[in-house]
């Protein structure tokens, strides 16, 4: 008999140390998902390299104030010297011309002018082989603005950057609070699921036993039972789901692990939160896609401002000095110059109109954009805004109707025991309560997710955790 005892006692502790490892859990806030979805987040490792892009443009833009200093090589080889030819007849026609005039038919010195005067008269500049190195500076003085404009519209990148970021950044917000919040329906789901199992499961116990006592008939037992195997399918359906969700929400926070996540952080809904008119007011200056749209119209002002200023002369500071010359003598090219120049596109074949034209078009196309921004976003503040209001509407009304359902079944429970009320009854108040309870549920849901797509389109969803922290939570539902 001992021996059995102990084997009993041994496989019932292995039985519950099996249960306890299956019920591990891992407890995380809203606040702890947030920074494990953010961490490792493709997306904002994205957003933060293309910031980092844009600043090193802004600061690509920003060199073209400074000089530019070049080395410059060369060994050149040429088919002949470089040289001065100079003929002496030049000189030596007005000589003899003098003299023919002084002694007329005068021929031995005219003779020696004539054999003199046929010769040419060279001078070497270059010999056929040149070699040299020299370095070269240009510091542009005078662009007609197009180096501010530029370094406008590569500030204005950074900040389209950041407002992209931003964006991002709200979207997995977004996603995370559906996913947690998600998670939690479907673990309070599970949950109401499970109480009407049980709750049946009584209900039939007891219904086995009237039906013993001649108290009920067949009939009725039959209907409790076809109602518990009916809730057991919808409870392993639910616990299924469950899973599923489970899986999605540890992809999205990147935790590898076998047990189960429970969020802490509950549902909640606030009893009063700010009029339609508040939330419009935030459209315009903090909205993710008006803020693009105002960097966008701010670059479009400076590249019509930048083909504006193709009309102006361009004027820049230049020199050279040469380290090193071979073949070129510096009486003939001086190894140091500095001087100032300007360049003056005065016809482009129409290409600088056109250009223009083309920024005003831009500017114009920006503008249209804007206003339908505008719209859209009222139009979704105006969709999101009513989901809030009907969920908090259905919470409101299904306060009362899940207070009432569980007085009528706490009544007809009493009841039945008594043989005052038939399992029919039990079991429609059974089904009503858990219902009623799910729709509160979701109500709840679509509450949350409703705020936080609000406050993503107005811009500001880290307050999301303000109203988090201040809502009514869903504990009331499951006081049974």
């Amino acid at each position: 008999m001992l021996k059995y005892l102990i084997t009993g006692s041994i496989t019932l502790l292995l039985c519950s140390n099996t249960l306890l490892a299956q019920d591990t859990k891992i407890e995380l806030t809203l606040e702890q998902s947030m920074q494990l979805a953010h961490t490792g987040n493709k997306s904002l490792k994205i957003a933060n390299k293309e910031i980092e892009w844009a600043k090193y443009e802004h600061q690509r833009i920003n060199s073209f104030w400074l000089p530019t200093i070049t080395a410059t090589g060369a060994y050149i080889h040429m088919s002949n010297n470089i040289e001065v030819r100079q003929p002496l007849s030049d000189y030596t026609n007005p000589a003899k011309d003098y003299i023919q005039s002084i002694y007329p038919g005068e021929q031995l010195v005219t003779s020696v002018l004539d054999k003199i005067g046929s010769q040419n008269l060279i001078v070497p500049l270059a010999p056929q082989n040149l070699a040299t190195i020299d370095a070269n500076l240009t510091l542009p003085l005078y662009t007609g603005g197009k180096r501010i404009y530029a370094g406008n519209i590569s500030k204005q990148m950074i900040s389209a950057a950041k407002v992209n970021k931003e964006q991002i950044d709200a979207g997995v917000q977004i996603l995370l609070v559906e996913n947690y919040f998600g998670l939690r329906l479907g673990n309070r789901i599970v949950d109401v699921k499970e109480k009407a199992y049980e709750s049946l499961s009584m209900h039939y116990q007891n219904a086995l036993k009237l039906e013993e006592n001649g108290m009920i008939n067949k009939a009725e037992r039959l209907f409790v039972q076809v109602n518990l195997d009916e809730a057991k399918r919808e409870l392993e359906a639910a616990r299924k789901d469950l899973n599923m969700t489970q899986k999605s929400f540890k992809v999205l926070i990147k935790m590898e692990t076998e047990d189960n996540i429970s969020p802490v952080s509950s549902l909640f809904i606030n009893d009063s939160i700010p009029s339609l008119s508040y939330f419009k007011g935030l459209i315009e200056d903090n909205s993710y896609a008006s803020k693009q749209m105002k960097i966008q119209k701010d670059i479009a002002k400076n590249q019509l401002k930048i083909a504006n200023a193709a009309y102006i002369p361009e004027i820049a500071l230049i020199g050279k000095q040469t380290f090193f010359a071979h073949g070129i003598e510096s009486n003939l090219l001086p190894r140091t110059f500095i001087g100032a120049g300007f360049t003056w596109n005065i016809f482009d074949g129409l290409n600088r109109e056109k250009k223009i034209k083309q920024a005003r078009v831009t500017q114009q196309i920006l503008d249209i954009e804007n206003e339908k921004v505008l719209d859209d976003n009222e139009l979704a503040v105006d969709k999101l805004y009513n989901q809030i209001q009907n969920a908090l509407d259905n919470i409101a009304t299904l306060n009362t109707t899940i207070e009432m359902s569980k007085e009528l079944l706490r009544i007809r429970k009493v009841a039945f025991k008594e043989g005052m009320a038939t399992s029919t009854e039990v079991v429609d108040a059974e089904v009503m309560l858990s219902k009623v309870e799910i729709a509160s549920l979701m109500a709840y849901y679509e509450y949350d997710v409703a705020l936080i797509n609000l406050l993503s389109v107005c811009g500001i969803p880290q307050s999301f955790d303000q109203y988090c922290n201040n809502g009514k939570t869903e504990q009331y539902i499951f006081n049974r």
